[in-house]
C-alpha cells in the first residue's frame, strides 16, 4: 500500500502502543502525514512514527481523562497542515469493573470508561464532522470498536463493553446522517489482539495460552492485521462500505 495515502493527513489516537502504534506506522508507510496522539509514552509514539519523515509526523500529547482534551487534539492536528482527512479513534482504557466494589470505586470505573472511551472520542468525531463538511471535501472516520460490543466478555469488562457499544453506535449514526456530505464512517471490531492491554487482561483468565486455546484459529490476532484494514479504509476506495462494522476475530465470533 505504499503511496496509497500520499497527500492525506491522518490523526491516530492512542498511537504509542498496540493497535494504534501499528496503525500510525502503517499510515506513514502508505504515504500519509500522521498526527500521532499519545497520553503518557512519548517514546512509544516516537517509535510508532520512527520511519516517517520528520515533515510528515506530529506528536500530540493529551490525557483523555481530562474533559475537552479530544477537542484540543483535533485542533492541533488540523492546524498542523491545514486540515485532517482521516480520524482514527483508537485510544481506550479497560478498567476492571468489580460489581461488589464500594460505590466510589464503581462510579470511578464507569466514569473512566465513559470519559476516555466515549466522551472524548465523541468530541473528536464532532470536530471531524464539522471540519469535513466545512471544507466541502468530506473525510473518513475509523472507530476501533471491539467484539465485546456484541458478545459477552470475561468478568470485569462490562464497562469497557458498554463504552465500545456506545462509540460504535455513534459512528453508525454519523455514517447515516452525513453520508450525502461525503463523511465516511467505519467501525473495526477486533477480537483477541496481542496488545499489552489484552495480554494483561488475559492473566486473570489463565494466561495467553489458555486464551488462545479458546479461539477458532488457536492464536491471537497480530495488531498489524488491524492496521492493514485501517489503511485500506483510509484510502476511501470503498465508499459504500461506510456504516459497516468489520469483524476481525479469526472466525471466533460470527454474527
Amino acid at each position: 500500500m505504499g503511496g496509497a495515502l500520499e497527500g492525506k493527513t491522518v490523526l491516530v489516537t492512542g498511537a504509542s502502543r498496540g493497535i494504534g502504534r501499528e496503525i500510525a506506522c502503517g499510515m506513514g508507510k502508505a504515504g500519509a502525514a500522521v498526527a500521532a496522539h499519545y497520553a503518557r509514552s512519548r517514546s512509544g509514539a516516537e517509535a510508532a512514527t520512527a520511519e516517517i519523515a520528520s515533515d510528515r509526523k506530529l506528536l500530540v500529547q493529551a490525557d483523555f481523562r481530562e474533559p475537552g482534551s479530544g477537542r484540543e487534539v483535533w485542533r492541533r492536528a488540523a492546524a498542523w497542515r491545514g486540515g485532517v482527512d482521516v480520524l482514527v479513534n483508537n485510544a481506550a482504557v479497560l478498567p476492571e469493573l468489580d460489581w461488589g466494589a464500594p460505590d466510589e470505586a464503581w462510579d470511578r470505573d464507569w466514569s473512566l470508561a465513559l470519559q476516555v472511551n466515549v466522551i472524548e472520542p465523541a468530541n473528536l468525531i464532532r470536530e471531524a464532522v464539522h471540519h469535513f463538511i466545512g471544507r466541502g471535501g468530506g473525510g473518513a472516520l475509523i472507530t476501533l470498536s471491539s467484539w465485546l460490543a456484541y458478545r459477552a466478555g470475561r468478568a470485569g469488562t462490562a464497562a469497557y463493553s458498554a463504552s465500545k457499544g456506545a462509540v460504535t453506535a455513534l459512528t453508525k449514526a454519523v455514517a447515516a446522517e452525513y453520508a450525502r456530505q461525503g463523511v465516511l464512517a467505519y467501525n473495526i471490531a477486533p477480537g483477541m489482539v496481542r496488545t499489552d492491554m489484552s495480554v494483561e487482561a488475559a492473566r486473570s483468565q489463565g494466561g495467553e495460552e489458555a486464551t488462545a486455546a479458546q479461539l477458532a484459529m488457536g492464536e491471537w490476532i497480530p495488531p498489524a492485521e488491524i492496521a492493514r484494514v485501517a489503511v485500506f479504509l483510509a484510502g476511501g476506495g470503498c465508499r459504500h462500505l461506510s456504516g459497516a462494522t468489520i469483524d476481525i476475530n479469526g472466525a471466533s465470533y460470527m454474527r
